[in-house]
């Protein structure tokens, strides 16, 4: 028994430093502890730097995995108003005292799918001010966006979605500074870029903005659903999207329609449609070796 904990201990102790940390945020009873700890699992086997992972919590969850250190919303990130559909709770990540600021940041939604190693999207910084997150809008992060950002006094500026976020704490306190500033002065969120997350972050930090390419994350609604049904089969069919595809990271089901709950119980060739009127067709030949891997990645745990 001795020689057992020994053998424990000296495995522990050989364990490597963290070079980065994972973040997630959970607030509400909507996912569960074990969808938390599957993600962490999924990680964590895939990574090819060792990671801390952090959970943002505004409660206890004696059930999560002991790999995951359990962090607490600050009081004032819990207003009801912050837990909305603008998900302005989210900018807690860029609080003071909540991340180490010796780690660079990877953010990464619940209810994404797994496929690689997230830590490759550290490369992407360009320098530690940088802030990545997935494009949602035509005009591009970059010059194009930081000149009329400029040119138009900050009212004009490239917009992103914050399923996945990279980031260096350190450098990035602003973002929840600022936010709360405007909220005292904005309580009602009227000021435009306060009424979500994302759009907060890709105002306050444009001139650092940074684009996750689609080589890299997707959101399953932009990658695998479109109006026109015929462009699905096509798209899959096309070489290049193929060999993309087969590099791909991550991908976020974001979106109130594909749920991994609804996509489940989705047999062949069955078609959705969102709020968007993108639709969806659960087929092979449209969504290739994504649909065996949304199967059994969740199989079990929803």
């Amino acid at each position: 028994m001795g020689a057992a904990v020994a053998s424990e201990t000296q495995t522990a102790a050989a364990a490597p430093p963290p070079t980065w940390q994972c973040v997630l945020i959970c607030w509400g009873e909507k996912y569960s502890t074990r969808i938390v700890n599957h993600l962490v699992e999924s990680i964590a086997s895939k990574t090819a730097q060792p990671a801390r992972f952090v959970l943002i919590s505004d409660r206890e969850r004696p059930d999560l995995s002991p790999e995951v250190e359990l962090v607490r919303f600050p009081e004032r990130w819990l207003a009801a108003n912050l837990r909305r559909s603008g998900c302005q709770a989210k900018l807690v990540m860029f609080e003071q005292q909540i991340l180490r600021t010796d780690l660079p940041a990877i953010y990464v939604d619940l209810d994404t799918i797994i496929l690689g190693d997230v830590s490759s999207g550290l490369a992407l910084m360009q320098d530690r001010q940088t802030v990545a997150i997935l494009p949602s809008a035509i005009l591009p992060f970059g010059p194009v966006g930081r000149f009329l950002y400029r040119r138009t006094q900050k009212r004009k500026y490239a917009r992103g979605n914050s399923s996945m976020v990279v980031f260096h704490p350190a450098e990035c306190h602003y973002i929840a500074e600022r936010f709360m500033q405007l909220l005292d002065e904005h309580p009602n969120f009227e000021f435009r870029p306060m009424i979500a997350d994302e759009r907060f972050i890709s105002w306050v930090a444009q001139e650092h903005m940074v684009r996750l390419p689609k080589s890299y994350v997707v959101k399953f609604p932009g990658e695998y659903m479109f109006y026109w049904g015929f462009w699905l089969y096509v798209k899959a069919w096309l070489p290049w999207v193929q060999r993309r595809r087969s590099r791909l990271v991550a991908v976020t089901l974001n979106g109130l329609m594909i749920k991994p709950e609804n996509l489940l119980e989705l047999q062949e060739g069955d078609v959705i449609v969102d709020e968007k009127s993108r639709k969806l067709i659960w087929s092979r030949r449209t969504l290739g070796f994504m649909q065996a891997k949304i199967r059994s990645y969740y199989a079990g745990i929803v």
